[in-house]
């Protein structure tokens, strides 16, 4: 009988030690699920819907005939998308040109306001493109903020002033900045922040709508109208009049159109054609879509009577210095 109450008390003990063992594996499973949700969370697609709503301004134009967002003042969430890329860690960076009578008037201006509004909270770089780093102004940034200075390298043959930039900005993507950040916008410096320039603003392609053509009709549009550039853009077509101050989206993107451009230059060039850069932006974007359009609350001339629609201006663009 003693024998047998010894194996029944052995079993019993063994009994429970393999239930402990059993707890203690489930609450790991869990726990190694719950991350596992977690990380789900994070790397899921965050829905239009979800932070989207663009019965708010029944006043304008709120969606593309793609069906890509119009970013205006009350159409996001900036609670939703805060939480979202929040979680990711994301770095943006801003890509800045800043030659001659534009580093005296604008630079310091540009800096500070960009770093008092400029995706607040987040991980920034801003990239300044100089050819003279000796003007460059004093700069004190706030927490999560750097910057870093990329030289200028000049060519004779070209003189325009935007592919210069262009070219340089190429390559300093290729180089380090494609690996540095995951969204990259590159602005003009004869511009300030007035008020938060925040994750809303994201995507995989952004284009700004311009304050002087959005309230025109489109045959009004400022396109390039002769067939024989790389540019141009037939009376009848064309979606919008896009802002070239701002330009964004993912590295992959911003360098996919930079190539285009410098394609569209070198062409026009052999055939004896001159045309802008916005010109060659506004071609661009209305063969390649983008994916995300922000309204000219975002890039609004103070110079112009501010309309009923504008409600809040993010950008004040001085284009009597251009």
């Amino acid at each position: 009988m003693e024998r047998m109450n010894s194996k029944w008390k052995m079993l019993l003990l063994t009994s429970f030690a393999l239930l402990l063992m059993l707890i203690k594996h489930r609450s790991r499973i869990k726990n190694h699920l719950e991350k596992i949700d977690l990380c789900w969370e994070n790397e899921k697609e965050l829905r239009l819907s979800d932070w989207f709503n663009p019965k708010k301004r029944p006043d304008v134009k709120t969606t593309t005939d793609w069906f890509a967002p119009i970013i205006w003042e009350g159409t996001y969430n900036r609670q939703v998308l805060e939480k979202y890329y929040k979680r990711l860690n994301i770095t943006i960076g801003l890509a800045v040109f800043a030659t001659g009578k534009f580093v005296d008037q604008y630079l310091e201006k540009f800096l500070q306001s960009a770093n008092k509004h400029f995706m607040i909270g987040y991980n920034v770089i801003f990239y300044i493109l100089m050819d003279d780093f000796s003007k460059l102004p004093p700069i004190e940034l706030g927490p999560l903020r750097t910057f870093k200075l990329c030289t200028v390298l000049k060519q004779h043959v070209w003189k325009d002033f935007n592919y210069i930039y262009m070219k340089n900005l190429d390559t300093y993507i290729i180089e380090h900045i494609q690996h540095e950040v995951d969204f990259l916008f590159s602005m003009t410096v004869n511009q300030i922040f007035k008020n938060d320039f925040g994750v809303e603003t994201l995507g995989e392609s952004v284009a700004q709508l311009h304050a002087w053509w959005y309230f025109r009709h489109a045959e009004d549009f400022p396109y390039e109208r002769r067939p024989k550039s790389a540019a141009f853009i037939p009376f009848g077509e064309g979606d919008f009049y896009y802002q070239s101050a701002v330009f964004g989206g993912t590295p992959r993107e911003v360098l996919a159109f930079i190539k285009e451009y410098q394609k569209g230059v070198t062409s026009d060039n052999r055939n004896g054609l001159k045309s802008i850069y916005e010109h060659y932006l506004n071609k661009y974007l209305f063969i390649n879509k983008p994916t995300k359009l922000l309204s000219p609350e975002y890039n609004w001339d103070p110079n112009f009577r501010t309309p009923p629609q504008i409600k809040h201006v993010k950008i004040a663009w001085h284009s009597k210095s251009i």
